[in-house]
């Protein structure tokens, strides 16, 4: 018999509400996402990514000052120190960035200022340092494996311009980096999704930060989470041209093939922040000649809106934006660890503000208890 104080979750946790959080929200109904009250679109159009990370570590919209301040904490924690340049080195070159950056997110917790449990204060103080490293970690492990040498940071450009500089050896102009900044926006927080639920479990256990995104880092490589955005430029790619794209698409669905980025665990009638990243990623195609990838894009759309009532997430238009700014394909997923650690990090600091150990109960449906028999017998 099932005790009075316990009940049967469906599979995947669907519908089930772990925790309260002040961080963000989502009104799937009206396909709308607030980042502590504010509309995600308003903040990607109006505000730059660290005004974006202030609010979300610590709660408001910071001041002139207060801006100032953390972006000069920010700029300065940018650098690498040169043991873990060594290690990156030495990863395998057919490795595939989110392990490399999960791996280095790992060896930055054994370093002096992010070693040991955290507190909810201490969380956000590494968050920051995370924030500005990261980057640099993805820019010098791209480059490293592609045999080119790494470009440090600088420290009179914005953290998007920076990424840039460091991965490409060049800023474009601020067209460019705005639509750039205003993904990282989009992409950085979206409420319990399964990274950041892994994250607040690992950190349930008073483990620490880089140990909680590490974790978050692992779960957001899988392809039904953060690499749909790798995988929709393959698809795309796939495809090649706008005339094909009806026959790719028919084939799919008459397969049951899943076509990635579409579909969403709690947006059913469209991804609130899908708007803003068509309007990046169409803006990228007319400057760049890359209305090829609108085209394929658009018939892939009005398809599966028609035949399959299912319409794109996010990571269908980030994919192509980011193929147009000049990155590749598995560049895509680690710019979204780039802006969803700040979110993850608020998470953590939020759970560890009042922190009970997430431990869930499993239903058994193995056999009945049996009796031990000796090897011979079973021989």
């Amino acid at each position: 018999m099932v005790s009075s104080d316990r009940f049967r979750a469906k599979k995947g946790l669907e519908g089930v509400v772990f925790d309260t959080t002040e961080v963000s929200h989502v009104v799937a109904e009206e396909k709308s996402l607030y980042y502590r009250g504010y509309p995600v679109h308003d903040l990607a159009q109006q505000c730059g990514f660290e005004e974006v990370a202030c609010l979300l570590l610590y709660g408001e919209l910071p001041s002139t000052s207060e801006l100032e301040d953390f972006t000069k904490r920010e700029r300065a924690a940018r650098s690498l120190d040169a043991k873990l340049l060594e290690v990156l080195e030495r990863f395998p070159l057919g490795g595939h960035p989110m392990d490399a950056l999960r791996t280095a997110v790992s060896y930055l917790g054994m370093e002096p200022e992010f070693t040991g449990a955290d507190d909810s204060k201490s969380a956000l103080e590494k968050g920051l340092l995370l924030t500005a490293k990261i980057p640099t970690l993805i820019a010098a492990n791209q480059r490293l494996r592609r045999g080119k040498e790494v470009i440090a940071p600088r420290s009179d450009l914005s953290l998007a311009a920076n990424f840039f500089h460091m991965c490409l050896g060049k800023v474009p102009d601020a067209e460019v980096v705005k639509a750039f900044d205003g993904s990282l926006t989009l992409y950085a927080e979206h409420g319990f999704n399964a990274s950041t639920f892994t994250a607040r479990v690992i950190v349930s256990t008073l483990s620490d930060l880089c140990g909680a995104v590490s974790g978050a880092i692992a779960a957001l490589k899988g392809s039904l989470h953060g690499g749909a955005n790798e995988a929709v430029m393959e698809v795309l790619e796939e495809i090649g041209s706008p005339d094909r794209a009806q026959a790719w698409l028919e084939e799919a669905l008459a397969t049951k093939k899943k076509i990635m980025g579409f579909g969403h665990r709690i947006y059913r009638n469209g991804d609130s922040r899908v708007p803003t990243m068509t309007q990046y990623r169409d803006l990228l195609a007319k400057r760049d000649g890359g209305q090829n990838w609108v085209q394929i894009s658009q018939v892939l759309e009005q398809g599966m809106a028609a035949q399959k009532g299912i319409y794109p997430n996010l990571d269908f238009p980030a994919g192509p934006a980011y193929h147009l700014m000049g990155f590749e394909t598995d560049l895509f997923t680690p710019i979204f660890v780039m802006a969803r650690v700040v979110g993850w990090t608020a998470h953590v600091s939020e759970q560890l503000a009042s922190n009970r150990l997430v431990r869930p109960l499993a239903e058994y449906q193995g056999p009945e208890p049996r009796t031990v028999v000796s090897l011979a017998e079973r021989t």
